[in-house]
């Protein structure tokens, strides 16, 4: 309450009769009480005991202010009560604010997914092609473990030299060595070869996509390199594969070529060959298709022509073409007319003269059965060896006889000593080789033998 400051309140007056009495609580109250020393009018605002003066300019200021504020409230709310359109360009204008931040984040999944998808194309590239690396590299091992079981070319038919072997120990230079693919290539898995390619921890949108092409590409430079290293080592196998073929191919030809300068029948030899104990189902050979790899055709053949010259070998263990005597040739009479030793008229030798010393081993030349084995005339102690298809051979003026009538003869194996026994003039071995009965040059047979050592 507000009161002009020429009056007194009522309420003051019975305050100042009561005031020797007991206060009594009363509720607060806002006490407005006019004062001004100078004659003005002012206002007083009291308030649990406090008052606080004002001057009328700035109680009317604010009166004035909350008049405003609330008739501008009341004029706003009527003009959006009666301004539809203003509530609905609003409306639409935050539709359109979702709108547009919906299709962003749409359009930042899709960005996503595609992302991720292209991550996961990359992954299972990447696995289809370490898939095919390996097992490129498990068909070279298979390969590799096929031509480490291939026998060698050479006429002892021995088994090609242990991985560790030099290269100038093999017989053949310049000619790459099957290996397994286990010397040449080491494959190891990229550590990140089980790894998924999208990224797992929030990074920066601009360092993700060089890092990923550049795994990408180192990745790429590993299965390269890899699938380069096995390129040189199926290229080594090829010619390996080549190689072998020609040696087999070369030795075959040469091998026929032999039988026939000595004028004699391979198949009839072949049929005259004595067969151990073999056996078995018979399980023909397959031929390749014709969509077969090169390996597996080249294969085929090499296959083919080792066992024509494995055959063609087991028919020349049957032609002495080899050294009756160890060491060094010399022949001291050959074979031919020529002056008689003790008559000293000209007269026909049989054979030939090898120099030896008393004592000396005399070895087969072939396979063969003991026909004859004892004094023979001039011959002295003597031993012939029949080879069977109208092939035999003699070893005359023997010392010693270690075998007798009827015995099987392998290659090379001792049958007796050099002597001078019989129709001789010193120490030395007379061998002859005779077709049906009939002498003819053993050096036609030890040439044979010398082409053949060529062959390997």
């Amino acid at each position: 309450m507000s009161y002009r400051s020429g009056q007194y309140s009522e309420s003051q007056q019975h305050h100042a009769h009561d005031h020797g009495r007991s206060p009594q609580r009363r509720p607060a109250q806002a006490h407005v009480a006019p004062r001004s020393p100078s004659g003005q009018s002012s206002y007083t605002i009291a308030h649990a005991g406090k008052q606080v003066r004002i001057g009328p300019v700035v109680f009317w200021i604010v009166v004035g202010t909350v008049t405003a504020l609330g008739c501008w409230s009341a004029a706003t709310a009527t003009y959006f009560a009666f301004r539809d359109d203003v509530l609905t360009r609003l409306i639409a204008r935050q539709a359109e604010m979702q709108y547009a931040y919906e299709d962003r984040i749409a359009e930042l999944r899709a960005k996503v997914d595609r992302t991720t998808s292209r991550q996961l194309l990359d992954q299972e590239q990447f696995d289809q092609k370490l898939d095919q690396v390996m097992r490129r590299q498990t068909m070279l091992e298979s390969r590799a473990s096929t031509l480490s079981g291939l026998p060698d070319t050479t006429v002892t038919g021995s088994i090609k030299p242990s991985r560790g072997t030099p290269a100038s120990e093999t017989g053949i230079s310049g000619t790459p060595k099957p290996s397994p693919i286990s010397d040449t290539v080491i494959f190891a898995a990229p550590p990140d070869r089980e790894a998924r390619l999208e990224s797992r921890t929030p990074a920066p949108i601009a360092s993700p996509q060089p890092n990923r092409f550049a795994k990408i590409q180192g990745v790429d430079n590993v299965i390269v390199r890899l699938q380069s290293s096995l390129d040189q080592v199926e290229g080594r196998q090829l010619a390996a594969l080549s190689s072998a073929e020609d040696g087999y191919e070369s030795r075959a030809r040469r091998m026929r070529g032999v039988l026939s300068d000595l004028g004699l029948d391979a198949g009839q030899l072949e049929a005259a060959t004595p067969r151990a104990g073999i056996g078995g189902p018979f399980v023909p050979v397959i031929k390749p298709k014709a969509d077969a790899s090169a390996f597996d055709r080249q294969l085929y053949r090499i296959y083919i022509s080792r066992a024509q010259v494995e055959r063609l070998n087991r028919t020349l263990a049957l032609v002495p073409y080899r050294k009756p005597v160890v060491g060094q040739v010399e022949f001291s009479s050959g074979f031919g007319v020529r002056t008689d030793p003790f008559l000293g008229r000209p007269a026909m030798h049989t054979g030939l003269d090898f120099r030896a010393s008393m004592g000396d081993p005399v070895r087969a030349t072939a396979a063969g059965k003991v026909v004859s084995a004892g004094w023979s005339g001039g011959y002295g102690r003597m031993i012939e060896v029949d080879h069977g298809n109208g092939l035999s051979t003699r070893y005359g003026h023997l010392s010693e006889i270690s075998v007798k009538v009827g015995d099987a003869i392998k290659i090379g194996q001792e049958i007796g000593a050099v002597g001078s026994t019989g129709r001789s003039t010193g120490p030395h071995l007379h061998y002859e080789t005779r077709i049906d009965g009939e002498a003819v040059d053993p050096q036609k047979f030890l040439r044979a033998g010398v082409r053949l050592s060529a062959a390997g």
